[in-house]
């Protein structure tokens, strides 16, 4: 994230010695992007972090594309996925392309063991559920409607409030998730006008030490496989770290949405960007306030650019037939906008409830085979009557 930020116990400079109150040493480790001259964290570790006391592929994990690949206007309704499993295996792949794998899980039980994305930066949208993400940086809680963004390399775990229904919307970047850099000044504070502010960003709170050792298993998902990986000390066994590198959480209900007399465009409700895509959020808001204004979107051709939204609510001003958990793909170069009567029936409306998630990606997207059971065939029909 773009500041810094520190827990625990810390040696005043780096790369010098640090001791436990017994005389040993504690361990440092660093973690962070582009080599060496990207963004990063120092850790200090009660044991070595690189005792490994077996390693081994569990599974390929190779994308199938849908026996379809036809260019379409398509829906998919996310309640025909199975439920089960945990956040990691229960991912449901269902859209892809060389930046970016869009899933989605409804998880029932916390994994038994921790994870690690060694490919992607992960941005996890809770539609439902809450809970906590347990990392080695500390603890985050979280709710319906927060997004929590996990850089690569990062070991965690979310730990699933029992006894409540938990769905998630999954966003795997093979670039680095960022806020808009139009929302943020040269030292990377998001400037006044921005519809984010630093306050709502929430980092990892609670360092809990774990000075244990034994088998801890963690999953490291790398080079088209996730591996096995079983560690001789607990992964979260860090003293103290200091850094800009660590995972944390923001909620699309702290996103303060820009209005206009008249319509606005697309990008203003953008809330993050990655390489090759960007991703917005639709909130509760004011419509436009012009007497002749037209509050639902215009028709429009995406251009270079595939649009997909995840409906976290069943409410949305210009498509009817979607549910909750519906997502809609829009693909490059075919004009989409509101159904019909969806212009007429908004006039004169004051205000809209809607909630949903839209992730543009400006190469195309591969529906995964995955998705092809759960497509409403006659979505592309829609716009007919």
């Amino acid at each position: 994230m773009v500041f810094y930020h520190k827990m625990g116990q810390l040696p005043k400079k780096r790369h010098t010695v640090f001791r436990s109150p017994n005389g040993s040493l504690y361990h440092e480790e660093l973690i962070g992007n582009e080599g060496f001259s990207g963004i990063s964290s120092l850790l200090y570790h009660i044991s070595p972090p690189t005792i490994v006391r077996h390693a081994g592929l569990i599974e390929p994990h190779e994308l199938r594309a849908s026996s379809d690949p036809s260019i379409r206007h398509r829906h998919f309704r996310t309640s025909g996925l199975s439920t089960g499993g945990d956040p990691i295996s229960g991912r449901k792949p269902l859209l892809y392309n060389e930046d970016v794998l869009l899933a989605h899980v409804r998880p029932t039980h916390t994994a038994d063991y921790y994870y690690r994305n060694g490919q992607a930066d992960e941005l996890i949208y809770v539609a439902q559920g809450t809970g906590t993400l347990e990392s080695v940086f500390g603890r985050i809680s979280f709710r319906d409607g927060d997004y929590l963004i996990v850089p690569r390399s990062i070991v965690y775990r979310l730990l699933l409030d029992p006894g409540v229904e938990h769905r998630q919307f999954i966003v795997e970047s093979r670039g680095v998730i960022r806020t808009p850099k139009r929302y943020r000044n040269k030292h990377g504070q998001h400037i006044e006008g921005s519809p984010i502010y630093d306050r709502d960003i929430r980092v990892p709170e609670q360092l809990e030490t774990r000075d244990e050792s034994g088998e801890f298993e963690v999953r490291v998902k790398q080079r088209g496989g996730l591996h096995r990986y079983v560690y001789a000390n607990h992964p979260f066994d860090v003293v103290g770290w200091d850094g800009y590198y660590y995972p944390w959480a923001y909620s699309i209900h702290d996103f303060e949405p820009i209005v206009g007399r008249i319509h606005q465009p697309p990008p203003v409700h953008q809330v993050f960007e990655g390489d090759n895509f960007v991703v917005c959020n639709f909130c509760p808001r004011l419509y436009d306030f012009d007497e002749n204004a037209i509050a639902v979107p215009y028709n429009h051709t995406n251009a270079q650019s595939d649009e997909v939204i995840f409906y976290a609510s069943a409410e949305f001003m210009s498509r009817r037939g979607i549910e909750y958990g519906s997502i809609t793909l829009h693909p490059d170069g075919i004009a989409h906008g509101p159904q019909p009567g969806a212009v007429e029936a908004g006039l004169g409306a004051k205000s809209t409830d809607e909630l949903a998630v839209m992730v543009d990606t400006f190469r195309p997207l591969i529906v995964a085979e995955e998705a092809k059971g759960i497509e409403d065939e006659e979505y592309w029909k829609s716009w007919l009557t």
